[in-house]
């Protein structure tokens, strides 16, 4: 419709401009003479730059000169054109000739004298050669169009399958999933949208798998921890029942064996429970006025002879500038114990373990820093996490330093641990100095 348009337009518009300056020379150098007289002059003038058919009209319709050689006399007003030229209008007809049917595009134009129509010059033009060419570009167009629809076709079901074919592998890899196995794989064909996806569906699996295997050691370990001291006190019960003789050593051995297995279990079962209450959010925090420096020495006394027994030098020091805070003090208690015991359970003898505490601007420092053996590379991003152990055969729970950092982080405070094998291990804990209405 568009390439109709523009040659059937640009056509009609040239016989326009050449019928209007046709007209305008007319009216400027041919008025004084009668029409008829100068018929011929006018032809020869007005066809000279013009491949297009020139007729010259007399007002009341009669052809007086034709470009052609069609004869004079004939009668013209049968043309809507003509017809309207004569009216002092612009005629533009288009139409077919009556006898050899060919499409004609004819522009008409008064020529006036005086503001009188006296006669028409008239520009006919065949428009075989520009329906052919409209036809030959309109084909043209319609093979293009054709093949950029069958191009967009076929990449078009490609893509399709394409993405089809990825998204139900996904599905697939995900259902398998969901149904527990996680040892599965999705494939990854592009670097898209879904391949980015496919990787996420990957990495998600191998942590899930990575987890399930830190629970299951966390379960035997725990397993294992658990059966040692009850297999300690059915031991010695088993045997103070059995003794017949009131062996007052012995049974103050075994006694003491069975309330000390008994405190580990007590202490594994505090840790369990204090896991689960963090992990749900359950545990809150009983915070009162807290001078760290009271704190501190109280816990370096308390290990102080576990330290000796194990020929470890253990110092303790705090800056007498350490303000008061707002703060669970048996819950940081809790915590400085733990570090100060897996240091101690870390360090060989003759081992240092120095714990001191500064502030600095808004914040307090605690730092637990020892000798020992260190944390290897690839366990140090992971012995915060819940139920990881570097080692599974070493002794504890393993959710010491998970609960220690939660507990931490309800203080609004940071745990931070550095560490290198065989040069042993730092721990600082960064506590917010805050008002009363902190918590």
């Amino acid at each position: 419709m568009l390439v109709n348009y523009y040659y059937f337009h640009n056509v009609e518009r040239i016989l326009t401009n050449q019928a209007e300056l046709s007209a305008s020379f007319f009216h400027q150098y041919a008025t004084d003479e009668d029409i008829e007289k100068q018929s011929e002059r006018l032809l020869s003038g007005f066809s000279h730059n013009s491949a297009a058919q020139v007729q010259i009209i007399h007002a009341s319709g009669q052809l007086l000169q034709d470009s052609t050689g069609l004869p004079a006399g004939e009668r013209m007003n049968q043309y809507p054109d003509v017809q309207e030229a004569c009216m002092g209008k612009i005629g533009i007809w288009k139409g077919y000739e009556p006898n050899s049917k060919e499409a004609l595009l004819a522009v008409a134009y008064p020529l006036q004298t005086k503001q009188n129509t006296v006669g028409v010059v008239r520009f006919v033009t065949s428009l075989t050669e520009t329906e052919k060419t409209v036809n030959q570009v309109s084909a043209i167009f319609i093979a293009v169009g054709l093949l950029v629809i069958a191009i967009v076709a076929v990449l078009g079901i490609l893509l399709s399958r394409t993405i089809t074919s990825s998204i139900t592998e996904l599905k697939l890899a995900a259902e398998k999933m969901a149904e527990g196995d996680f040892s599965v794989r999705a494939n990854k064909h592009y670097r898209d949208e879904l391949g980015a996806l496919a990787d996420t569906l990957n990495t998600m699996a191998a942590k899930i798998l990575k987890n399930e295997q830190i629970k299951n050691d966390f379960i035997s370990s725990v397993s294992h921890e658990l059966r040692t001291p009850l297999t300690s006190i059915k031991g010695w019960v088993v045997t103070l029942a059995s003794t017949e003789e009131k062996d007052k050593n012995l049974l103050k051995d075994g006694l003491e064996i069975i309330d000390t297995e008994t405190d580990r279990l007590t202490h594994m079962v505090d840790e369990l429970l204090d896991f689960a209450k963090l992990d749900n959010g359950r545990i809150a925090l009983l915070p009162t006025s807290v001078h760290l420096k009271s704190l501190l020495l109280h816990i370096g006394k308390q290990l102080a002879p576990r330290a000796a027994r194990q020929q470890i030098l253990l110092d303790v020091h705090a800056d007498d500038s350490l303000p008061v805070i707002q703060a669970d003090e048996n819950r940081l208690k809790q915590v400085f114990i733990n570090l100060l015991d897996n240091s101690l359970k870390f360090t060989g003898p003759n081992g240092r373990i120095n714990m001191y505490a500064h502030a600095e601007q808004h914040q307090v420092i605690i730092t637990v820093e020892d000798t020992g053996s260190g944390i290897d590379e690839q366990d140090l991003a992971n012995v915060c996490q819940k139920f990881y152990k570097g080692n599974i055969h070493a002794a504890g729970s393993g959710l010491g330093l998970s609960i220690s950092e939660q507990i931490i982080k309800l203080h609004h405070g940071e745990l931070k641990i550095h560490s290198k094998v065989g040069r042993g291990t730092k721990v600082e804990i960064f506590l917010p100095i805050k008002g009363d209405n902190y918590f």
